[in-house]
Protein backbone atom coordinates (compact mmCIF):
# COMPACT_ATOMS: atom_id res chain seq x y z
CA UNK A 1 0.00 0.00 0.00
CA UNK A 2 1.25 3.51 -0.80
CA UNK A 3 0.81 5.93 2.05
CA UNK A 4 1.31 9.67 1.69
CA UNK A 5 1.66 11.70 4.87
CA UNK A 6 0.47 15.17 3.95
CA UNK A 7 -1.39 17.98 5.64
CA UNK A 8 -2.83 21.37 4.70
CA UNK A 9 -0.35 24.17 5.27
CA UNK A 10 -1.20 26.38 8.24
CA UNK A 11 0.35 29.81 7.53
CA UNK A 12 2.67 30.99 10.28
CA UNK A 13 2.05 34.67 9.69
CA UNK A 14 -1.41 34.78 11.27
CA UNK A 15 -3.42 32.94 13.93
CA UNK A 16 -5.24 29.76 13.01
CA UNK A 17 -8.97 30.37 12.54
CA UNK A 18 -11.14 28.39 14.93
CA UNK A 19 -13.19 26.92 12.07
CA UNK A 20 -10.01 25.51 10.53
CA UNK A 21 -9.15 23.79 13.76
CA UNK A 22 -12.65 22.37 13.96
CA UNK A 23 -12.62 21.17 10.36
CA UNK A 24 -9.25 19.52 10.72
CA UNK A 25 -10.16 17.85 13.97
CA UNK A 26 -7.30 19.54 15.80
CA UNK A 27 -7.25 19.52 19.57
CA UNK A 28 -9.26 22.31 21.15
CA UNK A 29 -7.51 25.27 22.79
CA UNK A 30 -9.30 24.33 26.01
CA UNK A 31 -7.61 20.96 26.22
CA UNK A 32 -5.79 20.28 29.46
CA UNK A 33 -2.11 21.05 29.89
CA UNK A 34 -1.42 17.34 30.20
CA UNK A 35 -2.97 16.67 26.81
CA UNK A 36 -0.84 19.36 25.20
CA UNK A 37 2.23 17.94 26.85
CA UNK A 38 2.68 21.24 28.70
CA UNK A 39 3.15 20.89 32.46
CA UNK A 40 1.99 23.54 34.86
CA UNK A 41 4.63 25.88 36.32
CA UNK A 42 5.00 23.79 39.46
CA UNK A 43 5.75 20.66 37.41
CA UNK A 44 8.02 22.52 35.01
CA UNK A 45 10.95 22.98 37.34
CA UNK A 46 10.88 19.29 38.22
CA UNK A 47 10.61 18.09 34.64
CA UNK A 48 13.25 20.38 33.21
CA UNK A 49 15.38 21.09 36.23
CA UNK A 50 18.37 19.41 34.59
CA UNK A 51 18.58 22.37 32.22
CA UNK A 52 18.35 25.26 34.67
CA UNK A 53 19.79 28.60 33.65
CA UNK A 54 21.83 28.49 36.85
CA UNK A 55 23.59 25.32 35.77
CA UNK A 56 27.25 25.56 34.82
CA UNK A 57 27.21 22.24 33.00
CA UNK A 58 28.52 22.70 29.46
CA UNK A 59 26.17 20.13 27.97
CA UNK A 60 23.16 21.85 29.49
CA UNK A 61 24.48 25.19 28.24
CA UNK A 62 24.77 23.87 24.69
CA UNK A 63 21.25 22.48 24.83
CA UNK A 64 19.95 25.86 25.97
CA UNK A 65 21.79 27.50 23.10
CA UNK A 66 19.99 25.25 20.63
CA UNK A 67 16.49 25.84 21.81
CA UNK A 68 15.69 26.08 25.51
CA UNK A 69 14.45 29.64 25.92
CA UNK A 70 11.79 30.26 28.51
CA UNK A 71 10.12 33.48 29.62
CA UNK A 72 9.84 33.80 33.40
CA UNK A 73 7.55 36.15 35.28
CA UNK A 74 6.50 36.36 38.89
CA UNK A 75 3.63 34.01 38.12
CA UNK A 76 5.92 31.42 36.59
CA UNK A 77 6.61 30.59 32.96
CA UNK A 78 4.33 32.67 30.79
CA UNK A 79 4.23 34.09 27.31
CA UNK A 80 5.49 37.58 26.58
CA UNK A 81 3.10 40.40 25.78
CA UNK A 82 2.28 40.53 22.11
CA UNK A 83 3.43 43.48 20.05
CA UNK A 84 6.72 44.11 21.81
CA UNK A 85 8.69 43.30 18.66
CA UNK A 86 8.20 44.14 14.98
CA UNK A 87 5.96 41.87 12.99
CA UNK A 88 7.99 39.12 11.34
CA UNK A 89 6.73 37.62 8.11
CA UNK A 90 8.26 34.19 7.61
CA UNK A 91 8.07 34.68 3.86
CA UNK A 92 11.10 36.98 4.02
CA UNK A 93 13.12 33.78 4.10
CA UNK A 94 11.90 32.78 0.70
CA UNK A 95 12.28 33.92 -2.87
CA UNK A 96 9.54 36.03 -4.42
CA UNK A 97 9.63 33.68 -7.38
CA UNK A 98 8.11 30.87 -5.34
CA UNK A 99 5.31 29.31 -7.36
CA UNK A 100 1.83 29.89 -6.00
CA UNK A 101 -0.41 26.84 -5.97
CA UNK A 102 -4.15 27.30 -6.17
CA UNK A 103 -6.25 26.15 -3.26
CA UNK A 104 -8.13 23.67 -5.43
CA UNK A 105 -4.93 22.11 -6.74
CA UNK A 106 -3.51 21.98 -3.23
CA UNK A 107 -6.61 20.24 -1.92
CA UNK A 108 -6.43 17.62 -4.64
CA UNK A 109 -2.71 16.97 -4.34
CA UNK A 110 -2.87 16.82 -0.56
CA UNK A 111 -4.38 13.37 -0.73
CA UNK A 112 -2.28 12.17 -3.63
CA UNK A 113 1.31 11.11 -3.61
CA UNK A 114 3.64 12.54 -6.24
CA UNK A 115 3.40 9.36 -8.27
CA UNK A 116 -0.39 9.15 -8.18
CA UNK A 117 -0.56 12.84 -9.05
CA UNK A 118 1.50 12.20 -12.17
CA UNK A 119 -0.85 9.42 -13.23
CA UNK A 120 -3.97 11.53 -12.69
CA UNK A 121 -2.50 14.52 -14.54
CA UNK A 122 -1.65 12.31 -17.53
CA UNK A 123 -5.17 10.93 -17.56
CA UNK A 124 -6.81 14.36 -17.58
CA UNK A 125 -4.44 15.49 -20.34
CA UNK A 126 -5.64 12.59 -22.47
CA UNK A 127 -2.37 10.65 -22.22
CA UNK A 128 -2.78 6.91 -22.03
CA UNK A 129 -1.75 5.59 -18.64
CA UNK A 130 -0.31 2.07 -18.97
CA UNK A 131 -1.75 -0.45 -16.56
CA UNK A 132 0.79 -1.57 -14.02
CA UNK A 133 0.72 -3.32 -10.69
CA UNK A 134 3.85 -1.47 -9.56
CA UNK A 135 3.55 0.93 -6.64
CA UNK A 136 5.81 3.46 -8.34
CA UNK A 137 5.27 4.89 -11.79
CA UNK A 138 7.07 3.12 -14.62
CA UNK A 139 9.12 6.29 -15.22
CA UNK A 140 10.80 5.90 -11.87
CA UNK A 141 10.46 2.19 -11.27
CA UNK A 142 13.99 1.15 -12.20
CA UNK A 143 15.85 3.91 -10.38
CA UNK A 144 13.65 3.97 -7.30
CA UNK A 145 13.51 0.20 -7.01
CA UNK A 146 17.29 -0.01 -7.15
CA UNK A 147 17.60 2.64 -4.44
CA UNK A 148 14.87 1.30 -2.17
CA UNK A 149 16.42 -2.15 -2.16
CA UNK A 150 19.19 -0.52 -0.08
CA UNK A 151 16.90 1.36 2.31
CA UNK A 152 17.95 -0.84 5.21
CA UNK A 153 21.65 0.01 4.78
CA UNK A 154 23.17 2.68 7.00
CA UNK A 155 25.04 4.30 4.09
CA UNK A 156 21.74 4.85 2.22
CA UNK A 157 22.00 8.11 0.25
CA UNK A 158 18.74 9.99 0.81
CA UNK A 159 19.97 12.90 -1.32
CA UNK A 160 20.45 10.62 -4.31
CA UNK A 161 16.96 9.17 -3.90
CA UNK A 162 15.55 12.69 -3.81
CA UNK A 163 17.41 13.63 -7.01
CA UNK A 164 16.38 10.46 -8.83
CA UNK A 165 12.70 10.38 -7.96
CA UNK A 166 11.66 13.80 -6.69
CA UNK A 167 9.08 12.05 -4.52
CA UNK A 168 10.40 13.20 -1.18
CA UNK A 169 9.24 16.80 -1.08
CA UNK A 170 5.66 16.88 0.11
CA UNK A 171 3.55 19.97 0.52
CA UNK A 172 3.62 20.23 4.28
CA UNK A 173 7.35 19.85 4.60
CA UNK A 174 8.58 23.13 3.22
CA UNK A 175 11.18 22.57 0.52
CA UNK A 176 12.54 26.11 0.91
CA UNK A 177 13.90 25.14 4.35
CA UNK A 178 17.53 24.17 3.82
CA UNK A 179 17.40 21.51 6.56
CA UNK A 180 13.96 20.97 8.11
CA UNK A 181 12.28 19.69 4.97
CA UNK A 182 10.88 16.42 3.62
CA UNK A 183 14.33 15.03 2.85
CA UNK A 184 15.26 15.33 6.53
CA UNK A 185 11.99 13.59 7.44
CA UNK A 186 12.75 10.80 4.99
CA UNK A 187 16.28 10.51 6.37
CA UNK A 188 15.02 10.20 9.95
CA UNK A 189 12.44 7.63 8.86
CA UNK A 190 15.12 5.57 7.11
CA UNK A 191 17.32 5.71 10.21
CA UNK A 192 14.38 4.64 12.35
CA UNK A 193 13.82 1.72 10.00
CA UNK A 194 17.43 0.64 10.54
CA UNK A 195 17.05 0.82 14.31
CA UNK A 196 13.82 -1.19 14.25
CA UNK A 197 15.72 -3.97 12.49
CA UNK A 198 18.24 -4.26 15.32
CA UNK A 199 18.03 -7.68 17.09
CA UNK A 200 16.84 -6.39 20.48
CA UNK A 201 14.02 -4.44 18.88
CA UNK A 202 13.03 -6.64 15.96
CA UNK A 203 12.25 -9.62 18.21
CA UNK A 204 10.33 -7.55 20.77
CA UNK A 205 8.34 -4.92 18.87
CA UNK A 206 4.74 -5.43 17.85
CA UNK A 207 3.33 -4.30 14.47
CA UNK A 208 1.62 -1.50 16.41
CA UNK A 209 4.99 -0.31 17.75
CA UNK A 210 6.54 -0.33 14.29
CA UNK A 211 3.62 1.56 12.75
CA UNK A 212 3.68 4.30 15.39
CA UNK A 213 7.45 4.63 15.15
CA UNK A 214 7.50 5.13 11.40
CA UNK A 215 4.56 7.56 11.42
CA UNK A 216 6.22 9.58 14.19
CA UNK A 217 9.51 9.62 12.30
CA UNK A 218 7.85 10.73 9.07
CA UNK A 219 5.88 13.53 10.76
CA UNK A 220 8.23 14.58 13.56
CA UNK A 221 9.03 17.97 11.94
CA UNK A 222 5.82 18.46 9.96
CA UNK A 223 5.21 22.08 8.92
CA UNK A 224 8.52 23.26 10.40
CA UNK A 225 8.90 27.02 9.83
CA UNK A 226 12.69 26.93 9.43
CA UNK A 227 13.38 28.85 12.64
CA UNK A 228 13.83 27.66 16.21
CA UNK A 229 11.76 28.01 19.35
CA UNK A 230 13.58 31.10 20.71
CA UNK A 231 12.75 32.95 17.50
CA UNK A 232 9.05 32.10 17.84
CA UNK A 233 9.04 33.24 21.45
CA UNK A 234 10.77 36.58 20.97
CA UNK A 235 8.62 37.43 17.95
CA UNK A 236 5.47 36.62 19.95
CA UNK A 237 4.38 34.05 17.43
CA UNK A 238 0.94 32.59 18.01
CA UNK A 239 2.39 29.08 18.31
CA UNK A 240 4.54 30.18 21.24
CA UNK A 241 1.46 31.65 22.87
CA UNK A 242 -0.63 28.57 22.16
CA UNK A 243 1.89 26.17 23.68
CA UNK A 244 3.02 28.48 26.48
CA UNK A 245 6.65 28.53 25.26
CA UNK A 246 7.03 24.82 26.03
CA UNK A 247 8.10 22.41 23.25
CA UNK A 248 6.48 24.83 20.83
CA UNK A 249 7.64 23.24 17.59
CA UNK A 250 7.25 19.66 18.76
CA UNK A 251 3.67 20.30 19.90
CA UNK A 252 2.94 21.91 16.56
CA UNK A 253 4.42 18.96 14.64
CA UNK A 254 2.34 16.56 16.72
CA UNK A 255 -0.92 18.48 16.22
CA UNK A 256 -0.19 18.73 12.52
CA UNK A 257 0.32 14.97 12.37
CA UNK A 258 -2.95 14.42 14.24
CA UNK A 259 -4.76 16.68 11.79
CA UNK A 260 -3.21 14.80 8.90
CA UNK A 261 -4.26 11.39 10.19
CA UNK A 262 -7.79 12.51 10.95
CA UNK A 263 -8.29 14.27 7.64
CA UNK A 264 -6.88 11.40 5.62
CA UNK A 265 -9.18 8.88 7.26
CA UNK A 266 -6.34 6.39 7.04
CA UNK A 267 -7.29 4.79 10.34
CA UNK A 268 -11.03 5.42 10.23
CA UNK A 269 -11.63 1.67 10.49
CA UNK A 270 -10.15 1.67 13.99
CA UNK A 271 -12.17 2.26 17.13
CA UNK A 272 -12.20 5.77 18.59
CA UNK A 273 -10.34 4.49 21.65
CA UNK A 274 -7.52 3.03 19.54
CA UNK A 275 -7.27 6.16 17.40
CA UNK A 276 -6.92 8.32 20.50
CA UNK A 277 -4.29 5.95 21.87
CA UNK A 278 -2.40 6.14 18.58
CA UNK A 279 -2.47 9.94 18.55
CA UNK A 280 -1.30 10.10 22.16
CA UNK A 281 1.58 7.70 21.63
CA UNK A 282 2.69 9.40 18.42
CA UNK A 283 2.65 12.64 20.39
CA UNK A 284 4.84 11.19 23.12
CA UNK A 285 7.35 10.06 20.49
CA UNK A 286 7.46 13.43 18.72
CA UNK A 287 7.66 15.42 21.96
CA UNK A 288 10.71 13.36 22.94
CA UNK A 289 12.64 15.00 20.08
CA UNK A 290 12.62 18.35 21.92
CA UNK A 291 16.34 19.02 22.25
CA UNK A 292 15.79 21.03 25.45
CA UNK A 293 14.76 17.78 27.16
CA UNK A 294 17.88 15.92 26.09
CA UNK A 295 19.35 15.65 29.59
CA UNK A 296 16.06 14.42 31.01
CA UNK A 297 15.74 11.52 28.58
CA UNK A 298 19.43 10.70 28.60
CA UNK A 299 19.46 10.53 32.39
CA UNK A 300 16.50 8.14 32.43
CA UNK A 301 18.09 6.01 29.73
CA UNK A 302 21.42 5.84 31.58
CA UNK A 303 19.68 4.94 34.84
CA UNK A 304 17.79 2.07 33.19
CA UNK A 305 21.00 0.76 31.64
CA UNK A 306 22.89 1.01 34.92
CA UNK A 307 20.17 -0.91 36.71
CA UNK A 308 19.67 -3.38 33.86
CA UNK A 309 15.92 -3.21 34.38
CA UNK A 310 14.71 -2.59 30.84
CA UNK A 311 12.18 -5.25 29.89
CA UNK A 312 10.98 -4.98 26.31
CA UNK A 313 8.11 -7.33 27.04
CA UNK A 314 6.51 -4.39 28.85
CA UNK A 315 4.76 -1.88 26.59
CA UNK A 316 5.94 1.08 28.67
CA UNK A 317 9.60 0.10 28.31
CA UNK A 318 9.24 -0.56 24.58
CA UNK A 319 7.71 2.88 24.14
CA UNK A 320 10.57 4.51 26.04
CA UNK A 321 13.14 2.74 23.85
CA UNK A 322 11.26 3.92 20.75
CA UNK A 323 11.48 7.48 22.10
CA UNK A 324 15.24 7.07 22.45
CA UNK A 325 15.46 5.52 18.98
CA UNK A 326 13.62 8.49 17.45
CA UNK A 327 15.90 10.90 19.32
CA UNK A 328 18.89 9.07 17.84
CA UNK A 329 17.37 9.08 14.36
CA UNK A 330 16.65 12.81 14.59
CA UNK A 331 20.28 13.78 15.26
CA UNK A 332 22.08 10.89 13.54
CA UNK A 333 23.60 13.02 10.76
CA UNK A 334 27.07 13.12 12.39
CA UNK A 335 26.97 9.30 12.48
CA UNK A 336 26.57 8.98 8.70
CA UNK A 337 29.43 8.71 6.25
CA UNK A 338 31.40 11.93 5.78
CA UNK A 339 29.90 12.55 2.34
CA UNK A 340 26.37 12.56 3.76
CA UNK A 341 27.15 14.08 7.14
CA UNK A 342 28.95 17.08 5.64
CA UNK A 343 25.97 17.89 3.42
CA UNK A 344 23.61 17.83 6.41
CA UNK A 345 25.99 20.03 8.42
CA UNK A 346 26.06 22.62 5.65
CA UNK A 347 22.28 22.60 5.34
CA UNK A 348 21.50 23.02 9.04
CA UNK A 349 24.09 25.80 9.36
CA UNK A 350 22.61 27.55 6.35
CA UNK A 351 19.22 27.47 8.08
CA UNK A 352 20.75 28.81 11.32
CA UNK A 353 22.44 31.65 9.47
CA UNK A 354 19.24 32.56 7.60
CA UNK A 355 17.55 33.00 10.95
CA UNK A 356 20.46 35.06 12.25
CA UNK A 357 20.28 37.35 9.24
CA UNK A 358 16.61 38.04 9.90
CA UNK A 359 17.26 38.64 13.60
CA UNK A 360 19.95 41.19 12.69
CA UNK A 361 17.71 42.89 10.19
CA UNK A 362 14.94 43.38 12.76
CA UNK A 363 17.26 44.06 15.72
CA UNK A 364 15.98 41.05 17.62
CA UNK A 365 19.30 39.88 19.00
CA UNK A 366 21.03 37.08 17.14
CA UNK A 367 20.38 33.63 18.61
CA UNK A 368 23.36 31.46 19.60
CA UNK A 369 24.87 29.54 16.65
CA UNK A 370 23.05 31.78 14.16
CA UNK A 371 25.62 34.54 13.55
CA UNK A 372 27.47 33.92 10.31
CA UNK A 373 30.06 36.53 11.27
CA UNK A 374 31.23 34.75 14.41
CA UNK A 375 30.30 31.08 13.89
CA UNK A 376 31.60 28.41 11.54
CA UNK A 377 30.22 25.05 10.53
CA UNK A 378 33.20 23.35 12.18
CA UNK A 379 32.69 25.07 15.54
CA UNK A 380 28.96 24.35 15.54
CA UNK A 381 29.41 20.71 14.57
CA UNK A 382 32.19 20.00 17.07
CA UNK A 383 30.04 21.38 19.90
CA UNK A 384 26.98 19.51 18.67
CA UNK A 385 28.86 16.22 18.50
CA UNK A 386 30.59 16.67 21.84
CA UNK A 387 27.66 17.72 24.00
CA UNK A 388 24.67 16.07 22.33
CA UNK A 389 25.50 13.34 19.84
CA UNK A 390 28.33 11.47 21.57
CA UNK A 391 26.58 11.09 24.96
CA UNK A 392 23.37 9.86 23.33
CA UNK A 393 24.93 7.37 20.93
CA UNK A 394 27.33 6.04 23.54
CA UNK A 395 24.35 5.06 25.69
CA UNK A 396 22.53 3.66 22.67
CA UNK A 397 25.56 1.46 21.97
CA UNK A 398 25.36 0.22 25.57
CA UNK A 399 21.75 -0.77 24.94
CA UNK A 400 22.28 -2.20 21.46
CA UNK A 401 25.90 -3.20 21.03
CA UNK A 402 25.72 -4.22 17.39
CA UNK A 403 27.67 -3.68 14.22
CA UNK A 404 25.41 -0.75 13.34
CA UNK A 405 26.05 0.96 16.69
CA UNK A 406 29.81 0.58 16.30
CA UNK A 407 29.60 1.81 12.71
CA UNK A 408 27.75 4.94 13.83
CA UNK A 409 30.28 5.65 16.58
CA UNK A 410 33.10 5.08 14.09
CA UNK A 411 31.68 7.58 11.62
CA UNK A 412 31.07 10.02 14.48
CA UNK A 413 34.71 9.89 15.49
CA UNK A 414 35.97 10.30 11.93
CA UNK A 415 33.61 13.18 11.21
CA UNK A 416 34.54 15.00 14.40
CA UNK A 417 38.22 14.61 13.52
CA UNK A 418 37.47 15.98 10.07
CA UNK A 419 35.76 19.09 11.44
CA UNK A 420 38.66 19.62 13.85
CA UNK A 421 41.01 19.44 10.88
CA UNK A 422 38.99 22.10 9.07
CA UNK A 423 38.96 24.18 12.23
CA UNK A 424 42.76 24.04 12.53
CA UNK A 425 43.13 24.82 8.84
CA UNK A 426 40.96 27.89 9.21
CA UNK A 427 42.79 29.06 12.35
CA UNK A 428 46.22 28.66 10.80
CA UNK A 429 45.24 30.51 7.63
CA UNK A 430 43.71 33.40 9.59
CA UNK A 431 40.91 33.49 7.03
CA UNK A 432 37.38 34.20 8.24
CA UNK A 433 35.90 32.26 5.33
CA UNK A 434 34.54 28.90 6.42
CA UNK A 435 36.36 26.25 4.35
CA UNK A 436 33.26 24.07 4.37
CA UNK A 437 31.28 26.80 2.59
CA UNK A 438 34.22 27.69 0.36
CA UNK A 439 34.39 24.20 -1.14
CA UNK A 440 30.99 22.65 -0.69
CA UNK A 441 31.87 19.48 -2.57
CA UNK A 442 35.44 18.98 -1.43
CA UNK A 443 36.46 15.65 0.07
CA UNK A 444 38.29 16.19 3.34
CA UNK A 445 38.51 12.53 4.28
CA UNK A 446 39.01 9.55 2.03
CA UNK A 447 35.92 7.58 1.18
CA UNK A 448 35.21 5.31 4.12
CA UNK A 449 34.73 1.63 3.53
CA UNK A 450 31.07 1.10 2.85
CA UNK A 451 29.48 -1.50 5.10
CA UNK A 452 26.76 -3.67 3.71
Amino acid sequence: MEVCYQLPVLPLDRPVPQHVLSRRGAISFSSSSALFGCPNPRQLSQRRGAISYDSSDQTALYIRMLGDVRVRSRAGFETERRGSHPYIDFRIFHSNSEIEVSVSARNIRRLLSFQRYLRSSRFFRGITVPSSSNILDDDYNGQAKCMLEKVGKWNFDIFLLDRLTNVMVQEDYHSHNPYHNAVHAADVTQAMHCYLKEPKLSKSLTPWDVLLSLIAAATHDLDHPGVNQPFLIKTNHYLATLYKNISVLENHHWRSAVGLLRESGLFAHMSLENRKLMESQIGALILATDISRQNEYLSMFRTHLDRGDLCLEEAEHRHFILQMALKCADICNPCRTWELSKQWSEKVTEEFFHQGDVEKKYHLGVSPLCDRQSETIANIQIGFMTYLVEPLFSEWARFSNTRLSQTMLGHLGLNKASWKGLQREQSSSGDDTDPAFEEMDSDVLPQETRLS
